[in-house]
Formats: structure tokens, sequence, C-alpha cells
């Protein structure tokens, strides 16, 4: 379920440029006003005379989108009605409530208030359930999260009435919430994980990414970070001055970290590294997955190409291709690919779009056939895209950025039994459940007692698949047993969110992620680093 999405952010997002400082001209004008003209005719022929009665709009969008389909897959075309909606992932902050929520048997339930935002002061609380909004209903109507997101959202210092119904009450109670600035951090989460570890995770590359690390790495420096864990994984990318920004933090002197290539010299950069980096020495290990694209693999390519850090994960996504944000006249966004980008080696790292958008959106999928996920072997390199790292080592273009280290999928994780339980949202509703019926015991015991002694005991787990089976999720004993230990450590570490917040959620997941686990391995053991011939400085 998490590849379409994944996708989709990807082709929105990609790898972008700031506002557009040039106007429009046409290399060919005459054959550009001909198409311009015949479409006008053939638009106003339909609209006048088609048998039904059309919405000429729509189908001049629906035009647009599939002419910028046949040139490659992140040329994209925002209606005006979805370009605000797109353009707030890349910013650092939205106007809003202030909770994070999830959908529960068709009911919209608060699994935890934004320290210190307007949710909580209004006394919002963990499982809550959220029935009206403003007056509108909002359970049983089959609601969707954009849906709610939509109705939440609103202009700062305007309030929103909740009906929540809260877990041993009868009756339902109304909340108002005015609405604030909510800080949208791309640096999900910050954490030490010895006295000389640290671990930063980056979801997207937004307007604040680089102050938002800065600011996070300095916290994590001043208690004793000498060695860095930075996690990349299913991050889609975003602009393209804040990769290199970050990548220069880590790279010493002036060395190039990226350029890029454009029809003439209007578009061609080079970007080298130019400022005294906060973290230009110590060991640096990067996460990747298959789900790490464009500006996150700018950032990636520019630290193995400069041998400055241990890439560990799977095969990238492969998105190399750069996009100029045009604004046009009606409020609507043209994303166009104006130029190819290349890491400092020179690899171009987008993979192929020759046979089409539909064979292209289809590509992690036939990674996972393939087995790559499961197995490095599986993934083949032409001799023709091979390149050389600065103390030369064998790295590749075409196709995402191969890691140094490959890590495989949990094939606990891939089940089908597993997948179900998470695409059903049972573990967070149970974890949530647990919460709440144990909420006076957690709350007094302290997250380092939590983590080293709370276990989900099998009665627990037989109950998860009971409730499960009463969802139509049919229990399979063997995959219980095989899935047993990801399952309690999934459950430990909702159960660790509400009680004890997002970094709490990371530190009990990481305990059974294998990539992290060897990411750590890595970062801190210099024989595993001089093996795959790498001076980390």
């Amino acid at each position: 379920m998490r590849q379409p999405l994944l996708l989709a952010v990807a082709l929105a997002c990609g790898v972008l440029l700031g506002a557009n400082p040039f106007r429009p001209s046409s290399q060919n004008p005459d054959a550009t006003s001909r198409g311009y003209l015949k479409f006008k005719e053939i638009l106003s022929y339909v609209d006048r005379d088609y048998v039904d009665t059309v919405d000429a709009e729509q189908l001049s969008d629906y035009a647009i989108s599939r002419m910028l389909e046949r040139l490659d897959p992140h040329s994209v075309y925002i209606p005006a009605q979805e370009e605000q909606k797109v353009s707030a992932f890349l910013q650092n902050d939205f106007d809003g409530v202030g909770v994070e929520f999830n959908l529960f048997r068709d009911t919209a339930t608060v699994i935890a208030p934004l320290n210190g935002g307007p949710a909580e002061q209004a006394g919002l609380q963990p499982g809550d359930r959220i029935l009206a909004v403003n007056g509108t209903r909002v359970t049983g109507t089959h609601v969707t999260m954009d849906q709610m997101f939509g109705l939440l959202r609103g202009p700062r210092g305007s309030n929103v009435q909740l009906q929540v119904l809260r877990r041993h009450q009868s009756r339902p109670m109304t909340v108002s919430v005015t609405r604030s600035r909510i800080p949208n951090s791309s640096v999900e989460v910050a954490y030490m994980v010895d006295n000389q570890t640290g671990y930063i995770k980056i979801t997207r590359f937004a307007s604040g990414t680089y102050d938002d690390f800065k600011q996070a790495l300095g916290d994590l420096k001043r208690q004793g970070l000498s060695r860095l864990v930075l996690d990349l994984r299913g991050n889609p990318g975003g602009y393209l001055d804040r990769a290199t920004k970050l990548a220069d933090e880590f790279i010493s002197g002036t060395r190039k970290l990226v350029y890029t290539d454009g029809k003439g010299d209007q578009y061609d950069t080079q970007t080298y590294s130019r400022v005294l980096g906060e973290f230009e020495e110590g060991p640096l290990v990067v996460l990747v997955d298959e789900g790490s694209a464009s500006a996150a693999e700018v950032v990636a390519g520019a630290l193995q190409d400069h041998d400055r850090a241990l890439i560990v994960g799977r095969r990238t996504f492969g998105k190399g291709l750069v996009q100029q944000p045009i604004t046009l006249a009606d409020g609507s966004e043209l994303r166009l690919t104006i130029a190819r980008y290349y890491t400092p080696s020179g690899r171009s790292i987008q993979k192929s779009y020759r046979n089409g958008l539909a064979a292209y959106e289809k590509d992690l999928t036939e990674r996972a056939r393939h087995g790559e996920y499961f197995h490095a072997d599986s993934i083949h390199f032409a001799d023709s895209l091979r390149f050389r790292t600065d103390h030369g080592r064998t790295v590749y273009g075409g196709g995402g950025i191969m890691p140094d280290l490959f890590v495989p999928r949990d094939t606990m994780a891939a089940s089908s039994y597993f997948t179900r339980l998470q695409g059903r949202n049972m573990l967070r509703e149970f974890a949530l459940n647990f919460y709440q019926d144990h909420k006076t015991e957690l709350e007094g015991m302290r997250f380092e007692q939590f983590k080293s002694t709370f276990q989900i005991s099998d009665t627990q787990l037989q109950s998860l698949a009971a409730r499960a089976a009463n969802e139509g999720i049919a229990t399979n004993a063997t995959c219980l047993r095989r899935c047993s230990p990801l399952l309690r450590n999934q459950l430990k570490a909702y159960i660790a969110r509400s009680a004890y917040g997002k970094t709490a959620y990371f530190q009990v997941l990481h305990d059974r992620d294998p990539e992290m686990q060897q990411a750590l391995h890595a970062v801190g053991d210099g024989v595993t680093l001089l093996a795959q011939g790498l001076t980390m400085k």
C-alpha cells in the first residue's frame, strides 16, 4: 500500500529549483503557434458541438497532463485547486489545530496532540474520537485523510468546533480549538543512540530543512555526538539548494557536490562545497532505500562519490531530473523538467523511462518481483555506467544509487498477514487501546524502564489476532508465529508513541530495524569501514 503513495509524492516533489526567473520563449515559434491554434480549434468544436455538455477547462487540464507524460515522468501539471495542497508539502509550517490522527473503523481518532499546540491546550487526548467538525459529521461517512486535513486546517486565528467522544464517557463533548501556526519540521526525529552516536531522520527537503538540520545537529553535538547516522529512507526529495547546503555540512574544502546539464547553457550549473561544515570529520552513515529520491539521492551521491559516508540500505528510487516550478496565470503550476543532474563523479542516476509512464510506475513492483529487495546480486549495472569515487571505488550510474552495504528487507514485514494488519490499522488501534487501559501505569514508568522491561505477551498477541479475525483478517498460526517478534516490537513502539512521544517511538522501533542495526554496527566499527575501502574524514 506504500508504493503508489511513495511514487506519487516522488513524482510531484522531485528536485525543484526556486521561482522561475525566465519568460516563456520558443526555439520553434511557428510550430508552437500551429500546435496552439490546432488545439484551440478542436477544443472550440468540442465545446460547441459535442453531443453532451463538457467541461472545457477539465478537458484542457487532461490534455496538458497527457502531453507532459510524453516528455518524462516528472514533468507535471498541477491544477490551481490542487497547487496549494501540493506546495504545502515543502513548507515548514501550516495553519491548523496541531493534532496527529488516524482513521480507525471509519472514525478519526487522536493519536497525539502536538506538544504545546492548540489541540493540546484545548484538552484533546490520545484516543479521543472525533465525531464532527464544525457540525459536519465525520464518523461513519467514509471520510478520507485528505478530507479530514481539509476540515481541520484553516486560517490562523479561526476557531473550529470538534465533537469528541472520550473513552469511558457516555456522552460526546464539544471542544473549541483556535487554529494556529503549526511547525511542520522535515527533521522528523533526532536523538542520541548512545553517548557518541547521533541519529537524524529527514523526511523531505523543504524550505526549512537546512535550518532544522543545523539546529538538530547542534543539539546532538552538545550532547557529545562524534559519529552520525543520517536517515534518508523514504525521503522523496524537494529543493535542490537545501540538499546541497546539507551535503556541504559534511564535505570539506571546495569540492563539487552536483552539477546540472540542460538545453543550451541556461540551466547548466555546478555547485561546490564552500562553507566550514558542522560535521566534516567523524564517521557518517547514510540510510537509503527504494523510497529515497531526487534531492535525497543528490546528498547520498555526493557523499558516496567523495568517500565521505558509508551508504547503507537498498538501491534508491532513481530520479535524476530537475524541475522548474512555473506559476501560470490561473494559479495552476507547471513543473517542467529543465535539466538532468549528475553526481560529482559524473553519474546520472535517472532510471529509464523509455517504455512510458505506466512501466515507470511499475518499477518498484518489478524490483520486488525480481527479488531485488532481498538479494543484492539480483541487481545488474552495465559496464558503461561504471564510475570511480575519489578513492577509486567503483560506483554505478543509471537507475538509482546502489548502497555500499546492502541490507535486505525484513521478510516478516513483507508477509501478507503483517501487511494486512498494518493496512487495516489494527496494530495502531490495538496499541492505542492498550495505552488508554494502562495509562496510569505507563505514566508512572520512566521511558528507560519501559524500553528495557516492557514486553507484549503471548496473550496480547492472541487478543490482537482474535480482534483481527473479527474484522475479516483470518488468523494464520504459522504467520502469526513468524511475525511475532516484529509484531511485538511494532506494538511496543506504538504504545511508546502515545505514552512518551515520537522520539520514544523511533527508539523502540530501531531495536528491530535491520538497516539501523547495520548502520550502528558500521558507524562504530572501524574494521567494517576499512573493509569498504573508506576513509571517514
